[in-house]
């Protein structure tokens, strides 16, 4: 299926990084018909950088391949792992609209898909049954075909990015919450990248929107889903890219004060807590820190600021300790 490229989208460059309705746009060579979004790994890798996401070279390759490809990646992790905000920033990044859709448990074809404008619908029938009889009798089958079109469709989410003619960012988010027959749905959406409408026909989209699917892993995705999808799993940053995110994402900060709030996150999640500290959370108790003034961090600072990363009272009094007992060691 060809991939168009983005309306509007500026030449080519060398870089392969372009600029359309103010928004920077990654794009690259045109080749067998196909415009693709990325010229290159590093390309993408500079360009998530210039956006605020800090990619490795993997996470770069596996969204590089999926554009490729024309497949959809499913992202694993923990919570607060920048699954979200990796497709957030593809968005961003390529000036692609991002369509949302969040998954929890219950959700149908209803709010996934599609569904009718029931009211509107009945107000037709209402509007034709007033006539006279004469004029109303035989027209049955007239307002049946007229209140299943256009205008009595309300788009969900995974339709709308289906027949999107703009290039669209997908998210699936927190799929793992959806029961087995949504899941099924899913897989008949993003096989073939159409979606059928007994009243209107089969939709078949006109380009291929990038898909993320998210998952925290609360429980088991079927091997039909994985099969049809790249792979790429999120964990909590390293010491030294947690540090470079809170430099990159916290104005005002000293390189001082991001180390060690690397440090102390890094030596909470060693812990076993009922919640770990997200890199979302960590980047708000840094902004704390810069608010407050701060320029280091001593023990009564870190344990009179603990409920900005841990939201648990157990988990709180168990850093506490964890806390003292740090500075205890180090002080003897």
């Amino acid at each position: 299926m060809t991939r168009p490229a983005a309306a509007g989208a500026a030449p080519r460059t060398a870089r392969g990084i372009a600029a359309s309705a103010g928004r920077p746009v990654v794009v690259g060579e045109e080749g067998a018909g196909e415009a693709v979004r990325f010229a290159s790994v590093p390309a993408l890798r500079e360009g998530l950088g210039m956006v605020g996401y800090l990619a490795d070279d993997g996470l770069a390759g596996v969204v590089f391949l999926a554009d490729r490809l024309g497949k959809p990646v499913l992202v694993e992790g923990p919570a607060g792992t920048g699954k979200t905000e990796l497709a957030k920033s593809v968005a961003r990044l390529t000036g692609a609209r991002l369509i949302r859709l969040q998954c929890y448990e219950g959700l149908d074809e209803s709010k996934a898909l599609y569904e009718w404008n029931y009211k509107k619908q009945l107000l037709r029938i209402q509007v034709e049954n007033a006539a006279p009889d004469d004029e109303s009798a035989g027209r049955w089958n007239e307002i049946e075909d007229d209140i299943f079109s256009e205008e009595f469709l309300l788009e969900r989410p995974l339709l709308e990015a289906i027949r999107a003619s703009e290039p669209v960012v997908l998210l699936i988010d927190e799929v793992d919450r959806v029961e087995v027959e949504t899941e099924a749905l899913l897989l008949e959406v993003l096989s073939d990248y159409q979606v059928s409408i007994p009243e209107l026909g089969t939709v078949v989209a006109t380009q291929i929107p990038l898909v993320f699917l998210t998952s925290n892993n609360t429980r088991e995705l079927s091997e039909a889903l994985k099969r049809r999808c790249l792979y790429l799993h999120l964990d909590y940053p390293s010491l030294e890219r947690e540090r470079a995110i809170v430099l990159a994402k916290v104005p005002d900060v000293t390189e001082q004060l991001a180390d060690q709030v690397a440090r102390i996150v890094r030596s909470l999640r060693a812990l076993e807590l009922k919640k770990h500290p997200s890199i979302s959370e960590t980047l708000d108790w840094a902004r704390t820190l810069v608010l407050l003034g701060i320029e280091s961090v001593d023990e009564a600072t870190a344990r009179e600021t603990l409920h900005l990363l841990l939201k648990y009272r157990t988990d709180i009094e168990l850093a506490a300790k964890e806390l003292a007992a740090a500075t205890a060691r180090d002080s003897a």
